[in-house]
């Protein structure tokens, strides 16, 4: 299955994170993403003004393994916990440190990370999605108790690298995960007061301050390690803790992402088509050249116009047959084809394409979907929408997937990034003023509105035979990105 989430990133940017979940039972699993771009025609995008080159420039990928699944109490508890394969890697390395050891202890704090945030992250959306109020507190009072008992459980194993046989920098890394943990919860438990708040919770100021007293509780052995905390006063110090934060969540999360080799695809079938363009332009030349040959004989001057016009035409013939041979098999070919390794072996591929399209060739479930309204209908007979659809093809081995982990892994998650400030470029201001009447010595006032332009952006997840649309519409101007909301999925 694939799952998707679609958000906006910052002021330019859309954020499309796509998981792809491969069957535990199914050595090869194959997933097709299609996403269809519905773009004002009065932004003038086109092939001239916007390539392919742009499209890609625009567009940034990262590809990770999936997170293993674990919830914060088992985190917490002694069964289905990750603290036992922590607690090994640690004692590992301390009574015998190796090259070896030591790469499996700080693949194991890395690991721990990435659960501990994935499960705080869920713990919290879950509590949003309940429906039954007399619960809430219930899953709030257990969010705080299991982060509080987490942090001291990852604590206490510094007693154990507190050996001469441990390397400074080794103690680094356990210091870098404790910092990390520390921020993940002192964040989660600020999204979980603000989550309860937007849910009308009204459990006392008593509840609250369990909470806020979790929060203090990471405020202040932050402060007792020396680590940094978000200063009230000064504007240069937080920018040092933001750019520290950065740091620690790429190095807590790396060990989830893979290496890729992204690389233009479909050469060969290009040279073979190329090849058979250049064949079948070589046929009508030879064939003209041996017919005037055969009617005139040689060294005559009607053969010799004949051999300059076979000539002309048969470059003429070879660009033509190669315009002809790749629309026909364009649907079939991708622009690049991105491998995803681990180590030096590839657990599977990524294609990718993009193409203007008219909307005769759209399917008419995505024409549907679009849903125009009439007089927007009316407007494209004039200037009507561009359509740019970027396909994706995944494939992923089943075996090898297995193979790249301690842990369970589903398969691949991929973030992309789609900045959208080149489709401002042509846009007109921001506000524009508007008369009303009024009770004013003149009658009536100016007023100031938000002009903004609609894109329109249709998903589509397949895999096996499952097929899902997902419908979204992101308002925007030449401020940047103003709203993005889903209006359909199934």
């Amino acid at each position: 299955m694939i799952e998707s989430l679609v958000k906006l990133h910052d002021k330019f940017s859309v954020e499309f994170k796509l998981g792809y979940n491969a069957r535990k039972k199914r050595r090869i699993s194959d997933f097709s993403v299609n996403t269809w771009f519905f773009i004002p025609g009065s932004l003038d995008i086109n092939p001239a003004t916007y390539s392919k080159t742009d499209f890609y420039r625009d567009l940034k990928v990262n590809v990770r393994l999936s997170t293993p699944v674990f919830l914060l109490r088992d985190i917490a508890g002694d069964r289905n916990s990750p603290f036992p394969m922590l607690q090994e890697a640690f004692e590992q390395l301390a009574s015998h440190p190796s090259r070896t050891s030591a790469e499996g202890f700080e693949y194991q704090i890395k690991m721990f990370l990435s659960i501990l945030k994935s499960a705080l992250r869920d713990e919290i959306a879950h509590l949003g999605r309940n429906e039954f109020s007399d619960d809430r507190e219930f899953l709030a009072d257990a969010f705080v108790n299991n982060a509080s008992l987490i942090a001291s459980k990852y604590r206490d194993l510094r007693r154990i690298i507190n050996a001469p046989t441990i390397q400074p920098n080794q103690f680094n890394y356990f210091l870098f995960g404790d910092e990390f943990m520390s921020n993940l919860i002192e964040h989660h438990a600020f999204l979980l007061i603000a989550k309860l708040e937007s849910l009308g919770f009204t459990a006392g100021q008593a509840f609250r301050n369990r909470i806020l007293g979790l929060i203090q509780q990471e405020v202040d052995y932050k402060q007792k390690m020396g680590f940094k905390v978000v200063s009230k006063e000064s504007y240069a110090e937080n920018r040092e803790l933001t750019f520290r934060l950065g740091l620690l969540k790429k190095y807590a999360e790396s060990e989830l992402f893979v290496k890729t080799s992204k690389k233009r695809d479909g050469i060969l079938v290009e040279q073979i088509y190329l090849s058979l363009a250049a064949g079948i332009s070589m046929v009508f030349a030879t064939a003209v050249a041996f017919s005037f040959q055969t009617r005139f004989g040689n060294l005559t001057m009607p053969f010799f116009v004949a051999l300059v016009i076979s000539y002309m035409l048969k470059d003429r013939i070879k660009e033509l047959g190669r315009y002809y041979f790749a629309h026909k098999l364009g649907k079939w070919n991708f622009d690049h084809k991105t491998v995803v390794g681990l180590g030096s072996r590839a657990i599977g591929y990524v294609r990718e394409a993009m193409d203007y399209i008219p909307e005769s060739k759209v399917p008419e479930e995505v024409v549907k979907l679009r849903d125009r309204s009439p007089i927007l209908e009316a407007n494209n007979r004039v200037s009507g929408e561009k359509i740019i659809l970027y396909r994706k093809h995944v494939r992923l081995n089943r075996k090898l997937l297995d193979e790249s982990s301690l842990y369970h892994v589903n398969g691949l998650v991929e973030i992309l990034r789609m900045n959208f400030s080149n489709l401002t470029l042509k846009m007109d201001n921001p506000e524009v003023p508007l008369f009303a009447l009024d009770d004013s010595e003149q009658g009536y006032s100016m007023v100031k509105a938000e002009k903004l332009y609609f894109l329109n952006l249709i998903l589509q997840l397949r895999y096996e035979d499952q097929s899902e649309l997902q419908r979204y519409r992101i308002g925007f101007n030449r401020n940047g990105l103003q709203s993005i909301e889903q209006t359909f999925q199934p």
